[in-house]
């Protein structure tokens, strides 16, 4: 076999289907769309139309409500903790920031803080400095020996 025999198998490529160049290609005069109407003009977007019966989306009711100011919060779980804790990219004894989780990579981004929540098992003693925690996950870490120190509920304490 040699580079100038080399072709694809029959039937592999088709040529595309050039519409609207005569009578002669099958797709002449009006190009496959029809008489007149609507869907026969150029730049017609019909999304959500539904031939004039009222649209899906306007049937179904609105629910709910999306609080403008919400706050997004990164997580992260005791067992997280525990498991980069192991792999030695968390220093146990050093007080443990949202600075320092996203340095070691358990959070990519603070976002409007971090929440701290009870999934897993954390057994060092880490002291914690973060916005959020769960009332379990602070039960967890004062059990393993360690101290959750919430900036918010400090300045709501002076």
């Amino acid at each position: 076999m040699k580079l100038h025999e080399i072709h694809d198998n029959e039937g592999a490529n088709r040529k595309k289907k050039r519409v609207a160049r005569g009578p002669g290609s099958g797709k002449g005069k009006t190009a496959g769309r029809g008489i007149k109407g609507q869907k026969s003009r150029s730049g017609v977007a019909l999304g959500g139309y539904e031939g004039g019966q009222m649209p899906l989306y306007r049937r179904l009711p609105k629910r709910g409500f999306t609080k403008p100011n919400a706050k997004s919060f990164a997580v992260i779980n005791l067992g997280q903790l525990q498991s980069f804790v192991d792999a030695g990219k968390l220093d146990p004894k050093a007080e443990v920031t949202e600075d320092s989780l996203v340095e070691a990579g358990i959070v990519r981004r603070k976002l409007d803080g971090v929440r701290l929540l009870a999934k897993g098992e954390l057994k060092a003693g880490l002291t914690i400095v973060v916005t959020g925690a769960s009332k379990a996950a602070v039960e967890a870490v004062e059990k393993a020996g360690g101290k959750v120190t919430l900036p918010a509920a400090a300045a709501a304490a002076e």
